[in-house]
């Protein structure tokens, strides 16, 4: 209620994504998420084939997932082993609702273990590129339908299928897996002991094809085009006649809320664009500036560059920095909703991959957002976050839609805490000044190498120490910069650029000798995982 505290509901991702109503698709494949680290490549992969997919807990009850309607399930893997006492189960009467179900990896083994098949510890376990052999006919092709007699797949798995259930025939085997793949037919349930979701599995997506096409009578209907469509009329019907304000940061995700919202309930959003002291250089000029000739929405540029650093004053720990600039911006807004006549609802951008490195029941937290885990848990808004099950390139392609500048739409991912989780440990307006100038030198000179899209994004890293150097024949002990460029898809998963050296040469001979105070550059050629893209 307006101008009353309101307490959000904190209820982990998947249970909220269950929770919302669903959009208005025919066709909706579910993948249970047992635990695996890659589960959200499956519903990628579904999605890219232009149906919706939705990932849910393992332990969702049966009746709710029903109720959903559902063309298809997708078991995913998962650490665990299926006979262990504790082991993630879901309902078992799943396997006799007739709803096409595929299981992968611990997927396939659960399956076969509650039907009354074998399981158990490998003889010979398989790890990484191994030989698949095909033994579906060809004439059925249910789900090896156009693709060679022999493949090589991705493996990885310690435990295996030893007998199959009654019902199950074998559709493929590797050299050291009899039932790498297999089916019962009569009841519509399907096992992959690979994984067909990664690239190292190349054709792993024509199977898929095969089992939502061809299997659960699916059709490509699901773009991001209907999902705007559907997204607005969602927050219209939410905010019914009352009033939002968006958190914005000036970066693509929350850009492209603000376009959706602005388009679903017109001039009853305003944007809050607050400097927190922790931007890029020139950045918040930038913003406000796009903002008001571009778009025309009403906007309230705050300065809060004092309160923030007042509040990150001493503190070095990076998730305690997270959760103060989370609890910061709500206070933030609470006083700007307050001078805004108390509107409801807050719009925030957040993404899929915010969710699942801040924490789940079966994810474990990686780094809290600011945005997600940050939060207090008590709020004076209702939150609307329209990309909250979304990836970041699925989110460009929304901002596409909906007529965002190139310059937004291509602009490399950009923290919600800002520099205070890149200046590594105090953070002071000294130390932020230092990393500024870094940080434009490298983001720069990749821009002038013409490489900003090959990239998915690049920065500088102030670091906690210091290091020796020599300057006009005299000693000097200064800071230490770190450059990092990734490329990636989703931001889930990422690898270091390979910047060429007389590039990264020019980076660093620029920040040694235009920067104050710094005597050292080095270069992060660390992934994801084992690290992550931010070092905070």
């Amino acid at each position: 209620m307006p101008g009353t505290q309101v307490q959000q509901e904190r209820t982990r991702p998947q249970e909220r994504a269950a929770a919302q109503v669903m959009p208005p698709v025919d066709d909706l494949v579910i993948v249970l998420d047992f635990g695996a680290q890659y589960s959200q490549l499956i519903a990628r992969r579904i999605r890219e084939l232009r149906v919706y997919s939705l990932i849910l807990p393992f332990d969702i009850r049966l009746e709710d997932l029903l109720a959903l309607k559902p063309k298809g399930i997708i078991l995913s893997g998962g650490p665990a082993s299926v006979y262990e006492d504790n082991a993630p189960r879901c309902d078992p009467a799943l396997f006799g609702t007739g709803v096409p179900t595929l299981g992968i990896c611990y997927g396939m083994q659960f399956m076969a273990h509650v039907l009354g098949g074998e399981t158990g510890p490998a003889v010979r376990k398989e790890f990484g590129r191994t030989r698949l052999f095909v033994d579906e006919p060809e004439r059925d092709g249910r789900l090896f339908r156009g693709l060679e007699r022999r493949l090589i797949c991705w493996m990885s798995h310690g435990d295996t299928v030893h007998r199959l259930p009654a019902g199950f025939e074998t559709l493929a085997h590797s050299d050291h897996t009899p039932h790498a793949a297999v089916a019962d037919p009569a009841r519509r349930l399907f096992g992959l002991q690979f994984h067909p979701e990664v690239s190292h599995t190349p054709w792993g997506a024509e199977v898929l094809r095969n089992f939502v096409y061809n299997v659960c009578g699916c059709a490509p209907s699901w773009t991001m085009a209907s999902f705007v469509e559907q997204a607005a009329g969602e927050i219209a019907a939410e905010v019914d006649g009352g009033r939002a304000i968006c958190a914005l940061s000036g970066g693509v995700d929350s850009s492209a809320a603000a376009a959706l919202v602005f388009r679903a309930i017109g001039d009853r959003l305003t944007c809050v664009f607050v400097d927190h002291g922790l931007l890029r250089l020139g950045e918040a000029e930038r913003v406000v500036g796009v903002f008001r000739d571009h778009f025309g929405m009403p906007l309230v540029h705050v300065d809060a560059r004092a309160r923030f650093l007042d509040r990150l004053r001493g503190v070095a720990d990076p998730e305690h920095k997270r959760t103060l600039i989370g609890q910061e911006f709500i206070t933030v807004f609470a006083e700007e909703a307050e001078r805004l006549g108390r509107p409801e609802f807050l719009v925030q951008g957040t993404l899929y991959p915010d969710v699942i490195e801040s924490g789940t029941r079966t994810a474990a937290r990686i780094k809290t957002h600011h945005n997600v885990g940050g939060l207090p848990a008590v709020m004076p808004f209702r939150l609307i976050e329209p990309f909250r099950t979304l990836f970041k390139d699925e989110v460009r392609v929304v901002a596409r839609t909906l007529g965002l500048p190139d310059e937004l739409v291509g602009r490399h991912p950009f923290p919600g805490p800002g520099l205070a989780i890149r200046v590594l440990g105090d953070v002071t307006e000294e130390r932020l000044a230092v990393l500024r100038q870094a940080d434009a030198i490298v983001t720069g000179e990749i821009r002038r190498a013409g490489l900003s899209r090959d990239i998915w994004q690049a920065f500088a890293v102030l670091l906690p120490v210091q290091s020796v150097g020599v300057a006009g024949d005299a000693r000097t002990y200064g800071n230490v910069v770190a450059v990092r460029a990734v490329t990636s898809e989703d931001g889930m998963t990422a690898d270091w650029a390979r910047l060429p050296a007389d590039l990264l040469e020019t980076i660093s001979n620029r920040i040694t000798g235009e920067v104050k105070g710094v005597s050292r550059v080095v270069y992060d050629i660390s992934s994801k995982p084992p690290a992550t893209i931010e070092w905070e």
